[in-house]
């Protein structure tokens, strides 16, 4: 389970200074403003749900990410993710994550997926039997084969991050934070890591927390949204209560998410 509660996480931003030797006076005498990336969010996630996490760039969504995984330190209040305090915990919590970030890789750059693979298996202390099962299910489910023995800078965009969600599960991990996956994908790739997705949580449980600006990965993928916009949440309930509120079944989900934006949270 995911729990949020006040969340908040502030950011120093340097002010540029102005007049006659304002780089000296910006080094010996800094100036400093406060920017608010998420402002007191709330929400729970239920094990095995797959809920998505939209909202315009610098929203909050990332940020919010990194705090779930533990790489960032909240300013003020509580987060905890499958019974842990993410920058308290840890070792322990990241024994039960995983994490994809669209444009970023876990894997080695200049060394075979494979050996990748292999290194993250040690690391995890993987048993031999499950790392067997894990690799061949996911090298059929995500057509692996054909670039396992490549290494991760020769792979197109679309086979990398194939590569880095076999990855991120293969210490079958309770949780998977998934920051825009499939941005920058060709649409058949795209298909099948939704399949892929949608498979690891329907048939193992697999709790999923989804950022996107891709309104098909939440139309295919999710039955529960949350939308976020300048740090704070505007919307949290399903897919069905978005459309029911604003135009039914056949409104536009970009039209949709566009008229929450600029009701400025009266829906939250």
């Amino acid at each position: 389970m995911i729990t949020v509660k006040n969340l908040r996480k502030t950011y120093k931003i340097a002010k540029p200074q102005e007049g006659r030797f304002a780089t000296l006076k910006s080094l010996v005498r800094p100036r400093y403003e406060e920017r608010r990336a998420v402002d007191g969010i709330d929400f729970t996630i239920n094990d095995g749900e797959m809920v998505g996490y939209i909202g315009q760039n610098g929203a909050g969504k990332s940020t919010t990410i990194k705090m779930l995984s533990g790489i960032l330190v909240p300013t003020a209040g509580e987060v905890s993710v499958n019974g842990l305090t993410p920058h308290k915990d840890r070792r322990e919590h990241l024994r039960g994550i995983g994490v994809v970030f669209g444009q970023k890789t876990s894997l080695w750059w200049d060394v075979p997926v494979i050996d990748s693979l292999n290194i993250l298996k040690e690391m995890y202390r993987v048993d031999d039997a499950r790392f067997r099962k894990n690799l061949e299910m996911f090298t059929d489910l995500l057509d692996l084969g054909p670039f396992l023995e490549q290494p991760v800078r020769q792979l197109s965009l679309g086979q990398r991050v194939r590569a880095d969600l076999a990855a991120a599960l293969m210490h079958d991990p309770k949780t998977l934070f998934l920051d825009e996956p499939t941005i920058g994908v060709d649409v058949i790739a795209k298909e099948r890591l939704r399949e892929f997705i949608t498979e690891i949580n329907r048939e193992r449980g697999v709790t999923v927390l989804l950022t996107t600006h891709d309104v098909v990965d939440m139309e295919k993928m999710v039955k529960r949204v949350i939308v976020i916009n300048a740090g704070q949440i505007l919307y949290d309930g399903s897919m069905l209560g978005l459309r029911e509120r604003y135009g039914g079944e056949d409104a536009d989900i970009e039209d949709i998410v566009r008229e929450i934006y600029r009701e400025g949270g009266k829906t939250a």
